[in-house]
């Protein structure tokens, strides 16, 4: 099933306002939900154009799964994954994944976490989620974005946080691990 993530379903959730204000209701990426089903797994791909949401890198609205990860695995361009974990309306940890083709990024469960595509051209990636699982976008809706935007001047803090940690790194795998049963 495609899914397309508009304009209008973002606009809460960027960066640059002023852009937003004015700007159409475009099509911002494509979801194609359940591509293959295994052992109660889904698999999906996703589809980033290159573009600019004003001066914010094109990005996913951003969601939490409360009891499953996910695994992503990058099949064209370049991603950057943003993680970020709360405990009690706080930023108890923020960090960033650069992956480019083939690499691998889990997602551990109760992360909020958002893909950005930081190129002029489009990135297609794919995930393994459980087939039980439910996205919860809800806490990014009412922070209007994560607790990082990344734009043209880089990296800016979302003024909706308090007290947000440092935005450290984190490397991707080289390869998908042989067993996916952690997923379920």
């Amino acid at each position: 099933m495609e899914k397309i993530r508009y304009l209008y379903d973002m606009k809460l959730v960027l960066y640059d306002q002023d852009w937003a204000k004015t700007a159409p209701n475009l099509e911002l990426y494509y979801m194609h939900r359940g591509v293959r089903t295994k052992d109660n797994l889904r698999y999906d791909i996703t589809i980033i154009p290159a573009m600019m949401l004003g001066t914010e890198f094109i990005k996913t609205k951003g969601h939490r799964h409360q009891k499953y990860q996910e695994l992503y695995t990058i099949l064209e361009g370049k991603a950057i994954f943003l993680l970020q974990k709360i405990n009690n309306n706080k930023i108890e940890d923020v960090y960033m994944v650069k992956a480019r083709k083939n690499e691998i990024v889990i997602i551990p469960s109760l992360y909020d976490h958002i893909t950005i595509n930081p190129l002029k051209k489009e990135l297609k990636l794919a995930n393994w989620i459980s087939s039980k699982c439910k996205s919860d976008y809800k806490f990014i809706e009412k922070k209007k974005g994560a607790c990082y935007f990344y734009t043209k001047k880089g990296w800016i803090k979302n003024k909706n946080y308090k007290n947000i940690p440092k935005l450290r790194s984190e490397k991707p795998l080289k390869s998908i691990p042989k067993n996916l049963d952690f997923l379920n």
